[in-house]
């Protein structure tokens, strides 16, 4: 089993840096193409962050592991909601735009909604099975959103800044194509040990998705927000976290639906309401304390609520 361990360790480096290496060559081949950095924000950067989830969900879809889809989504909003957030907002409390207090932690919150209604098959099947016709709908809402992220953006006047090197274009394929590769070596290194374990310690697929993969494919949108707070750039620190979110309900468990619609173990509608509850709990702090605001004693609460879950959830399997 520490073979194991190690081999897990070892597959969420290879997708961290996979990951960071993607967006360093295509952000390179988006400059030498005069693509705007806006362009390259939304897309590329978005893409980067959730790339190890993407992977990782998209070969657990093809091995059918379904415990493992739902659970490292689910799990890794948890993290980056009450975790990352609870962490960044300790360091630096959090100042959030009017736009994010009514739009984009709404619609994180109406994300976790549509999923829930859709995996517990309320209206239209009697298996809780998350259907590619769901998984459409899904993608169809993150067409929408990144159109609401655009339109927003040509208001606010606001541009990324991605920092780039003038590279050649064979130094540009090699970073996408290490890149990708990195990604997906390191994504069926992290799924494949961590059943590996699962099996040998006899925890559940669910478990080991929700704690250890969910916060291993995390780790970038984790170094991503606590560099923002120690640069006391808000903005990122927190549009960092919703973004992921919303990315990660809409767009990556689309894709697991169209490669192999995933079955839903109905034991994950309390991670689904404590995400719902975490969400709204950011929501009402905007209005408690300094407007517009996440204080140190509210991220304490996030973190708190992470530790204390945690634990029980893995003391119920032991």
């Amino acid at each position: 089993m520490a073979i194991s361990v190690v081999l897990i360790v070892l597959g969420f480096i290879l997708l961290i840096k996979g990951a960071d290496w993607l967006v360093s060559g295509a952000s390179s081949l988006a400059k030498k193409h005069h693509i705007s950095d806006l362009a390259i924000g939304l897309t590329i950067v978005a893409f980067g962050t959730s790339a190890p989830e993407l992977v990782v969900n998209s070969i657990a879809s093809f091995q059918d592991h379904s415990d493992i889809i739902f659970g490292n989504v689910i799990g890794s909003n948890n993290f980056n909601l009450f975790f990352i957030l609870g962490i960044v907002g300790l360091i630096l409390p959090i100042t959030v735009q009017s736009s994010t207090v009514w739009k984009e932690i709404p619609i994180s919150f109406f994300a976790v909604v549509i999923v829930f209604i859709l995996s517990n098959s309320f209206f239209f099947q009697e298996n809780n099975v998350l259907s590619r016709i769901d998984g459409a709908l899904l993608l169809i809402l993150f067409i929408l959103f990144l159109f609401y992220v655009y339109k927003q953006m040509k208001t606010d006047k606001t541009e990324f800044e991605i920092a780039t090197l003038e590279i050649s274009n064979w130094k540009i394929w090699g970073l996408i194509t290490i890149g990708l590769a990195g990604l997906i070596f390191g994504g069926r290194l992290v799924v494949n040990n961590a059943i590996e374990i699962a099996t040998n310690l006899g925890v559940s697929e669910k478990i080991i998705g929700l704690t250890i993969i969910a916060a291993g494919t995390s780790l970038p949108e984790l170094v991503t927000s606590v560099v923002a707070a120690l640069k006391k750039n808000s903005d990122i620190a927190i549009g960092n976290i919703i973004g992921s979110n919303i990315f990660n309900l809409l767009f990556i468990l689309s894709v697991s639906s169209f490669i192999k619609p995933p079955t839903y173990n109905l034991a994950f509608n309390t991670d689904v309401y404590m995400l719902a509850g975490g969400t709204l709990f950011l929501f009402a702090a905007m209005f408690t304390g300094k407007n517009k605001k996440l204080d140190r004693w509210e991220a304490g609460v996030l973190l708190a609520v992470f530790i204390i879950y945690t634990t029980y959830l893995i003391a119920k399997e032991v």
